[in-house]
């Protein structure tokens, strides 16, 4: 790569983003203008923020002798909330006149048609009961009975119980209308009013039965701060400023990613940069630096923005300082990855879109894909660990917000795991945006009218032989929604019955029967499309079975390993013991059939057969592999599961392509799943050897040693570098050609890639 010509288009882009207006506003005018507008914005509307006053009918005002005083006047006898509280007494009716369901019914009527925010309402022997209770109380209480006894009061006979507490006091009830805010509020404020009041009337009932007030409160509870006055004002910053710094990083590249490669598709530009001495690659880097630099850029001048209007409004709130300039630092430094990551995935996207405004549509997918990332660390119990430094962009926010909060030991434990995969994901986009440019097919994409009726002229009419790329992606989305849905429709089984009928509706009703529907509709070689042919050789099925078998020990490893990583959740853990229960209890066969041998095929067939097919019609067959592979594990609902899945999946994509047939993978899943169910029925006996192997699991099942792992990993290499050697049968090239199979013999124009993917896609 000759960096002069990156240097010189990086120079020419930015001095093109100089030049548009409407870039110069939105990276360096917008963000100075933004906060401060917003802050007086803010100051403006807390003026009409103010706590409102709410109207509360009171009904059966109860007369209260003796007892502290809950009214004065027309109002609360407390101050604080009961100010904002507009209180209006029903009158009082006549004896006989009227009941309290009348009364009360009355009351529910006027806060229902809004004419009041809540009602107040007292049953008519509130006070009376309430004054029989404390009487009650004062002959029940032990220092009145010791008195009473030395002034010759008769006591209790002996074995007849004291006198029985006082039947319960007719509670008030607060009428409100949940569906009204204000209503609402005033059922927060007579609540509380109503709660210190009851306190008040408990204190006063201990006074007159003689007994001290701090026996109802023989302690208070204190509490003791011990973070600093640094961390404490810091903490808002670290649950704000990294997911604000991830926005900003994505907003700044996206629209400078769309001028520069969609809008100059528009403007007729971009076949005159290809025309110079400039690589593709070279074009690439160049624009990708310059979009890097415009996204730092925006995130700079926000945060300068952020920091001053900070400094003179927000910082003048209790508990909020700004945060510590060593944080500071840290953001800097996680900057460039970060701006690095959205600006090759902005690029590739404005590279992929016919036009400027194409361009802006994917803004939104893009958004989509990434805030569940960034909003994933808000949750409670989400903390910054091993398995969480592991996930894209939720691993740099975990860490900068422990960095902002101080927590410098625990955010440098983690941060080599967390570099590690943002360089890898910085790579993977990059390289992304390279191969966008490198494909004619995406640059030269131009706006085209649709119709409805071309549209399904040729998809019906002019069907393919095997599925295209569009077809497959639709085909896993399918899979996908309709899964989502009967996963929602069907709770936890109850028994066997109820797991067999569960798992037959979603392989075959979410799995098979789309795939089916789309092979006949859209395909014209059923039978190539699902994978459904000969394998190069038949010996690969019963290699694949050892495979299976080989890598067990490696694949209980890796189960265990996940789940250390990411724990299941307190909550489903009975739902997992109760399901492998029901797998013990379980007849074997019956439920191998449903664990093994169905999965295997309709997966399969499913994923690669069709989806893998129509992913390899892009003429790279390691995307393929790995995008059919993450289908495949999304439409586990599990976590733990789709991990280990998506893993797999790579490896039976690789079978399958490898082979030119999904049979072998067929054989490979049913072993594979066979075995994990096997694994928990098995009881071993005392056998030394046996012992230095495996571990056995109370209850049944064992767990696999380093030595075990050790060997089925070797035999395992072994047998993947006997299905490697299926490349070298497949595609001799003694003349200048290629073989395939099944078809006639192709030249060797194209990539290794493309010939496997033509290998997988025609037989």
């Amino acid at each position: 790569m000759n960096f002069a010509n990156v240097r010189l288009i990086l120079a020419r882009e930015i001095r093109d983003q100089l030049r548009d207006r409407r870039t110069l506003f939105m990276i360096a005018v917008l963000p100075i203008l933004l906060y401060p507008l917003l802050g007086m914005s803010l100051l403006q509307v807390s003026q009409f923020m103010q706590e409102q006053k709410t109207r509360v009918l009171v009904v059966g005002t109860p007369r209260l002798t003796g007892f502290p005083p809950l009214f004065e006047g027309n109002r609360f006898a407390e101050g604080g909330s009961s100010q904002l509280l507009e209180l209006q007494f029903a009158p009082d009716e006549p004896s006989g006149s009227r009941d309290a369901a009348d009364l009360r019914a009355e009351a529910d009527r006027l806060v229902r048609a809004g004419q009041f925010d809540a009602a107040l309402y007292f049953p008519p022997d509130f006070a009376a009961r309430l004054g029989e209770f404390r009487a009650a109380l004062h002959m029940t209480t032990p220092l009145k009975k010791s008195s009473s006894a030395h002034r010759g009061a008769s006591s209790p006979p002996p074995g007849e119980p004291a006198k029985a507490r006082p039947m319960e006091i007719p509670s008030p009830e607060i009428i409100c209308n949940t569906a009204n805010d204000k209503s609402q509020i005033a059922f927060v404020r007579l609540h509380g009013i109503l709660g210190r009041w009851m306190e008040r009337v408990g204190e006063d009932n201990l006074v007159k039965s003689g007994l001290p007030v701090v026996a109802a409160r023989p302690f208070l509870v204190h509490c003791n701060d011990v973070s600093d006055v640094e961390h404490r004002e810091a903490s808002m910053w670290a649950k704000v400023l990294p997911i604000l710094l991830l926005i900003w990083a994505m907003t700044g590249a996206f629209y400078p990613a769309v001028d520069l490669c969609a809008g100059e598709k528009e403007r007729g530009t971009l076949e005159t940069l290809l025309c110079s001495p400039a690589g593709r690659s070279e074009i690439a880097v160049g624009k990708l630096a310059a979009i890097m630099l415009f996204s730092v850029a925006t995130v700079v001048l926000n945060l300068v923005s952020v920091g001053v209007t900070g400094w003179f409004v927000a910082s003048k709130l209790p508990g909020f300082g700004m945060p510590p300039m060593a944080a500071l630092a840290a953001v800097c430094i996680a900057l460039p990855p970060i701006a690095a990551l959205f600006s090759a995935l902005c690029l590739a996207l404005a590279a992929f879109a016919r036009s400027t405004k194409e361009g802006q549509y994917y803004l939104m997918p893009l958004l989509l894909i990434t805030m569940p990332l960034v909003v994933l660390p808000m949750s409670p119990g989400v903390e910054l660990n091993l398995g969480n430094s592991l996930i894209p962009i939720t691993g740099i926010v975990l860490l900068l917000r422990a960095v902002l909060e101080g927590h410098w030991w625990h955010a440098m434990q983690y941060t080599p795991a967390v570099t590690l995969v943002t360089l890898l994901a910085c790579l993977l986009s990059i390289r992304w945006a390279v191969e966008q440019f490198n494909s004619e097919s995406v640059l030269f994409r131009t706006s085209e009218r649709w119709s409805p009726g071309l549209w399904l002229r040729r998809l019906f009419l002019d069907r393919p032989r095997t599925p295209t790329f569009g077809a497959a992606v639709g085909c896993g989305l399918l899979i996908l929604l309709i899964n989502f849905f009967l996963s929602l429709s069907h709770g936890m089984p109850g028994g066997f019955g109820d797991f067999a009928r569960m798992v037959l509706i979603v392989q075959l009703g979410a799995i098979l029967v789309p795939t089916l529907a789309l092979t006949l509709l859209l395909t014209r070689s059923p039978g190539k499309s699902l994978g459904l042919t000969r394998p190069v050789r038949w010996s690969a099925v019963p290699a694949a079975m050892l495979l299976a078998a080989a890598l067990h020990p490696t694949a209980s490893l890796l189960q265990r390993l996940v789940q250390h990583l990411y724990p299941v959740s307190d909550s489903v853990l009975p739902a997992f013991q109760k399901l492998q229960k029901m797998f013990h209890d379980a007849n074997l066969w019956p439920l191998l059939l449903l664990i093994a041998v169905v999965p295997a095929i309709c997966e399969e067939l499913a994923f690669r057969g069709f989806i893998l097919r129509g992913f390899c019609r892009s003429g790279r067959v390691g995307r393929a592999i790995v995008l059919s592979a993450i289908l495949f594990g999304v439409t586990h609902g599990i976590l733990q599961q789709s991990l280990i899945a998506s893993l797999l999946g790579v490896l039976l994509g690789w079978l399958a392509v490898q082979s030119g047939s999904i049979l072998p993978g067929v054989a490979f899943h049913m072993v594979h799943n066979g075995l994990l169910t096997l694994n928990g029925r098995i009881v071993l006996g005392d056998v030394p050897l046996l012992r230095r192997l495996v571990t056995p699991i109370e209850g049944g099942g064992m767990t696999f040693q380093w030595p075990a792992v050790a060997i089925g990993a070797l035999l395992a290499a072994l047998v993947v570098m006997w299905f490697a050697r299926f490349a070298e049968d497949c595609n001799r090239d003694p003349q200048k050609k290629v073989f395939v199979p099944g078809e006639p013999s192709i030249c060797v124009g194209a990539t290794s890639e493309a010939v496997a993917c033509a290998a997988v896609v025609e037989h």
